[in-house]
């Protein structure tokens, strides 16, 4: 039912922007035939519109993937660089929560383990709306950062990285079969910033798949039972992850195709200092405008890299 609503969207959009270019069409020969240029402004702004709608679609065109138009589960993990790590890895999940909200996505925190002085050292978040796996998939790999430390008292020139997981959360229990006999659970208390414990329960959840070693953990939520079961969405997805890059591994070893993982790649930089900049190196897109970014301006972004996989997967 998802499929059907989704496709008769599809095709009432086409039909609209056909109509309204038929119509643009018209009103613009008439004009000329009358010599009229006093509509000249609305229809360039008409035919503006127009081009913004086609420009979007191409974009989404290159999402016919069968997990492209599922919710997104975004983990950010800090990487080596401590408390400033932390605190970019906190940095990096706020401005994927601005990207959702400026998109009118649902958006929702899933996870957060907080660091010892400032920052996380790791967050979940969960991204609904239509492709939010697609569109950020294009975020997945290592981001890094240029600044002047607010933690150095020296404030010298500090090098941070954060790795971006992007998963599609599992629609049906039976792509994923996870039996409760695989499963470990661990239960601890929840910290918060600081490394100050919030609770005095034991609400928070660990979680150990016993067949793949594949651990995740949610102390989010004051309930033990709303962490267990975020903790079992986001292993699922992971498992999901894990099925879907096995089979690409093997297809690509049957093509004869070298097969490189993804995780480690640096894909983007951040410089706030000695200038600024926010580089993607895939792609060579570029802002002079890093606080704009921070605050969730990444469609440039992510649009010239989707595109950009389009000319790849055609070679």
């Amino acid at each position: 039912m998802q499929q059907l609503g989704r496709t008769k969207d599809t095709v009432e959009l086409w039909r609209n922007l056909q109509s309204q270019a038929n119509n643009l069409l018209e009103l613009t020969g008439l004009a000329l035939e009358e010599s009229d240029y006093s509509l000249e402004e609305q229809l360039e702004a008409e035919a503006r519109d127009i081009s913004k709608v086609l420009a979007r679609e191409e974009v989404n065109l290159t999402l016919s993937g069968p997990l492209d138009q599922r919710t997104a589960i975004v983990s950010i993990h800090a990487g080596v660089g401590g408390t400033d790590s932390q605190d970019w890895a906190e940095m990096l999940l706020r401005m994927y929560v601005k990207w959702a909200e400026a998109q009118a996505r649902p958006v929702e925190v899933m996870d957060l383990s907080y660091g010892e002085e400032a920052g996380l050292r790791s967050g979940t978040l969960e991204i609904a709306g239509t492709n939010a796996f697609g569109y950020l998939s294009a975020e997945r790999g290592v981001h890094r950062l240029v600044r002047l430390s607010p933690f150095d008292p020296n404030h010298l020139r500090h090098t941070s990285f954060a790795e971006v997981e992007i998963l599609p959360e599992v629609e049906e229990d039976a792509e994923v079969e996870v039996r409760s006999e695989d499963i470990k659970l661990d239960f601890f208390r929840a910290s918060g910033p600081g490394g100050q414990n919030v609770q005095k329960v034991a609400s928070a959840v660990r979680m150990t798949h016993l067949p793949t070693g594949t651990v995740v953990t949610c102390q989010n939520e004051r309930s033990q039972h709303q962490n267990r079961e975020f903790a079992m969405r986001i292993l699922k997805a992971k498992l999901l992850a894990k099925q879907n890059e096995k089979r690409a591994q093997e297809l690509a070893k049957l093509r004869g195709e070298r097969v490189t993982p993804e995780w480690g790649n640096q894909i983007r930089s951040y410089v706030l200092h000695p200038y600024k900049s926010v580089k993607d190196h895939r792609t060579n897109f570029q802002s002079t405008n890093p606080e704009a970014v921070l605050d969730g301006d990444l469609n440039g972004f992510i649009e010239s890299y989707l595109l950009s996989r389009v000319g790849n997967q055609g070679d």
